[in-house]
């Protein structure tokens, strides 16, 4: 069930466009891996343009290649 808070739909619905995108570039820079919430950080700053402010959202996390068992 989608959350029903705005803020939280927005990034909801940002994974469900973009997901697999972001996926494909973490992919083509990093090899085939992810990227954890190990040693997780996200970073929210307020840009400032002429007529309005926008949110930049930075995540880092360490990245894990897969591993064969």
């Amino acid at each position: 069930m989608p959350p029903t808070d705005p803020v939280i739909y927005r990034f909801y619905e940002i994974l469900q466009v973009y997901g697999y995108p972001l996926k494909a570039v973490i992919h083509e820079k990093f090899g085939d891996g992810i990227m954890s919430a190990i040693d997780f950080t996200a970073k929210v700053d307020k840009i400032k343009k002429e007529d309005h402010e926008k949110v930049k959202i930075t995540f880092e996390g360490k990245f894990l290649p897969y591993r064969k068992w």
